[in-house]
């Protein structure tokens, strides 16, 4: 990962910071294309609950394990979309 510095005078940027100290951002380009901004000693505490949370965990691993896949036309069927 790389590590970038911000100038104090990048007003945008600092501005996102601030509010990435209170809650975690999803941040979304003109593209659509999303990240996250999260302060990194709050964001490993949320990974570390996360981790903790068994059912979660759980069905994660379920799904890893799955190797069947679903057409793309079958799940837009399935979800009404067509």
């Amino acid at each position: 990962m790389k590590r970038v510095t911000v100038s104090s005078r990048s007003k945008a940027i600092n501005d996102l910071l601030k509010k990435a100290q209170r809650e975690n951002l999803v941040i979304r380009s003109p593209e659509g294309r999303e990240f996250i901004l999260a302060e990194l000693e709050g964001f490993s505490r949320e990974i570390e609950l996360t981790r903790g949370n068994k059912q979660l965990m759980e069905l994660l691993d379920r799904r890893a394990r799955q190797t069947e896949t679903v057409p793309l036309q079958e799940a837009r069927v399935r979800l009404g979309l067509t």
